[in-house]
């Protein structure tokens, strides 16, 4: 039986490939890539002639199958996508799940990847990270899905494309509040290499200001919720609880502004209680 290697490759510069990745590639009977035109010009740049086959979201349900079944009888297959390591972000899943099933020895094979790369440089914590990767499309979905995270004492690192960066910015700062840290790293590993640093606000800001800056593939780092006691509460986000709470109660106040101000719920509720103590004594 033969092997399927799960083989990361470079995310921008060419040089940046293990001499372990080269040997596999060169070993293996079939190299299945995302697109075999991107993969190509890697393969051609270090005088790898191994054959290639394309594997990629809309056909690997049942490309997997095919493939599997020639591993069994004795191929060796290495799996790469366009960039960085495969299934990251990228498609192989399904593949990997089920040469697992059926007992096939999966062989990963490290390398680089966009989101540990941007952690490195970014300035922000990396004890604990949670990797969300694209957010939706749609907006309603996307802020609805920032919401869940809102409350993440992880630092949380997302992908996102050229056409929605500013959206996402915007959600960003709309969702979490001005206070939040954030990096945004792009073209990593390339000659346009970028690390702009801020709040939502000033990222996006430095975005509109040079178009320049919107091309290319980004990570987002966000610096991860921190609850600090006594927290001081921005006096326009009081007035919004009171606002709120002139036709509703101040626990579902509270809960509506904590999901557009980056506080906590609890955080507010509190403060709420500690004004209107003060207001009335």
């Amino acid at each position: 039986m033969g092997k399927l290697y799960i083989v990361a490759t470079p995310i921008g510069n060419l040089d940046d490939i293990t001499l372990r990745a080269l040997n596999i590639l060169r070993e293996v009977d079939l190299v299945a890539a995302e697109d075999t035109r991107h993969s190509r010009k890697l393969l051609s740049a270090h005088n790898i002639s191994t054959k290639m086959i394309a594997l990629h979201e809309h056909n690997e349900e049942h490309k997997a199958s095919e493939l599997l079944t020639q591993i069994e009888g004795g191929l060796s297959v290495a799996l790469i996508s366009d960039a960085g390591t495969p299934l990251i972000s990228d498609p192989g899943y399904r593949i990997v799940e089920q040469a697992r099933v059926r007992n096939i020895q999966v062989v990963p094979v490290p390398g680089a990847c966009a989101a540990i790369t941007a952690l490195s440089a970014g300035g922000l914590p990396t004890d604990r990270f949670l990797f969300v990767g694209f957010m939706p499309a749609k907006q309603q979905a996307r802020v609805s899905a920032l919401g869940e995270l809102q409350s993440q004492s992880a630092t949380l690192v997302f992908y996102e494309a050229p056409r929605r960066i500013i959206d996402l910015l915007t959600d960003l700062d709309a969702v979490f509040g001005s206070q939040r840290k954030i990096c945004i790293a792009k073209e990593l590993t390339k000659t346009f290499e970028n690390f702009i640093s801020g709040t939502a606000s000033e990222v996006r800001q430095v975005l509109l200001e040079n178009e320049v800056l919107q091309k290319g593939e980004f990570v987002v780092l966000v610096e991860g919720f921190v609850e600090e006691q006594g927290l001081l509460i921005e006096p326009k986000i009081l007035d919004a609880v009171r606002l709120a709470c002139e036709s509703m109660p101040p626990k579902k106040a509270c809960g509506l502004v904590a999901a557009i101000s980056g506080y906590k719920k609890n955080q507010l509720y509190q403060a709420y209680l500690d004004a209107a103590g003060t207001e009335s004594s």
